[in-house]
């Protein structure tokens, strides 16, 4: 399986370290968010290596609602409940059995591990283009911006309905991207159409809590961008 370098099973739960979390965000994702620096203070673990790990496990649904219900800190145990005993509300919990993942699926339901990593594959790859790419030029729209020294931006939820799960190609697109405010705080919704041979089969919404907004500045948000483009470019290079 192609997660596997990025978890570890422990007495029947996932954990997954800090530099585990962040090869995935970089290498598989390409998000180079700082709260995904294994040396970060307040390093979390990926929600798309969460709803990966996911979908591995209970398989690809027609319709799939799945919320990030906390941060996951590094090396934090989580039991992902075996498939057999759930049906289609599915919590993960960590050791203390606070809810870190909640899921709500419905429809038909694939198996198919090509499928599965293939789907899963072109979700993380869309889902990281958040930042810079899609991002930036919303916040420049709306004239807002994170702190740029303590930038804190979060994964809340995602969902998606598709026509079929028998997918052969998947493709996810952008559709749409919308940024709701409320004082300092930015709802961030990104709504993408999934594609199957060049045939439309579904949408989705990926939704993003972006906090300490304030004035947006060109200057600031540019050196943000120069950083995140030479850090990638570093990290990648040192593979």
């Amino acid at each position: 399986m192609f997660l596997d370098p990025y978890f570890q099973t422990r007495n029947n739960h996932v954990v997954i370290s800090a530099h585990q979390g962040s090869a995935f965000a970089k290498e598989v994702a390409g998000d180079f968010n700082p709260i995904h620096d294994p040396d970060n203070r307040r390093f979390c673990v990926p929600g798309d290596l969460l709803f990966s790990l996911a979908l591995n496990h209970y398989g690809l649904s027609q319709r799939m609602s799945v919320r990030f219900a906390g941060l996951v800190d590094a090396d934090q145990p989580l039991l992902f409940p075996a498939p057999e005993d759930v049906q289609d509300q599915i919590a993960v919990t960590d050791d203390k059995e606070r809810v870190a993942l909640e899921i709500e699926r419905g429809g038909d339901i694939t198996q198919d591990p090509t499928l599965i990593e293939s789907f899963t594959r072109e979700y993380v790859k869309f889902s990281g283009q958040n930042f810079p790419y899609i991002m930036v030029p919303l916040l420049q729209e709306h004239q807002v911006m994170f702190n740029p020294r303590r930038p804190f931006v979060i994964y809340e939820r995602m969902g998606f309905e598709l026509d079929t799960a028998e997918l052969r190609d998947p493709e996810l697109t952008l559709a749409d991207r919308t940024l709701d405010i409320n004082g300092r705080r930015g709802d961030a919704r990104f709504r993408f159409a999934v594609t199957d041979n060049g045939r439309q089969v579904g949408t989705g919404t990926k939704t993003l809590i972006i906090s300490g907004l304030q004035p947006y500045d060109e200057v600031q948000m540019q050196a943000v961008v120069d950083k995140f483009n030479a850090d990638k470019e570093a990290y990648l290079q040192a593979l």
